[in-house]
């Protein structure tokens, strides 16, 4: 019996210290903000580990092989998602706006089957009574709750029009404006889409971050 106790206290301290090394591989988004892919990720890991030291009799080469399958798709998938604007779009999806102008939009929530009642917790737990005091709320891919209040000063909201060279079309449609309109933009600055890593528009005007001015 007290070998047994002992083995599974070796194997806990063995794969606390393997799961925070993964852990680190995997970069801060993974404790900060966990996506679909990566809560998945998560629970396989948990899992597989859970069953590594309950059944002590077998190998823990049984949950380090697939542990370690896991993170090296998981930093395939990472990479993939930097450098491929549509892939992170269809693995992580994209940001919605829930609020805008003040008005609930109920087609997006529906959408996103986010129901009213979700909204006003989130709200609450922002500090926020009433949904009058919001401008904007716009729900993260990771499910939270962004939410921009009324300003005193008025000043507009910040709309991106690109991110990592792709251009946002939910965006250039609240503008009433299209994509020739935005390719205009690039060529009057001599820059090309794929060379933009962030552009927004605010007070009528065109902010433009190149890859380039990257630190």
């Amino acid at each position: 019996m007290v070998i047994k106790m002992l083995i599974v206290m070796i194997r806990t301290v063995f794969f606390y210290v393997f799961i925070f090394a993964i852990y680190k591989i995997m970069g801060k988004r993974e404790i900060g903000q966990l996506s679909i892919i990566d809560l998945i990720v998560s629970l396989l890991i948990a899992e597989l580990t859970v069953i590594s030291i309950e059944d002590y009799g077998k190998s823990i080469l049984y949950s380090l092989i697939p542990i370690s399958i896991l993170v090296i798709l998981q930093c395939i998938l990472a990479y993939l998602s930097l450098k491929k604007p549509k892939f992170r779009i269809f693995l992580d999806g994209n940001p919605s706006v829930v609020i805008k102008n003040g008005k609930i939009n109920y087609n997006e929530m529906l959408k996103q089957r986010y129901n009213l009642d979700d909204l006003l917790v989130q709200l609450r737990e922002k500090g926020y009574r009433s949904i009058e005091e919001v401008e904007y709320a716009i729900l993260e891919s990771n499910g939270s709750l962004s939410v921009f209040p009324y300003n005193n000063d008025k000043s507009p909201f910040p709309l991106p029009i690109i991110l990592d060279g792709d251009i946002q079309e939910d965006t250039i449609k609240h503008l009433k404006k299209d994509k020739k309109w935005v390719y205009n933009l690039l060529d009057k600055k001599d820059i090309k889409l794929e060379d933009v890593f962030f552009a927004f528009y605010k007070d009528k005007n065109v902010f433009i971050i190149k890859n380039d001015d990257l630190i």
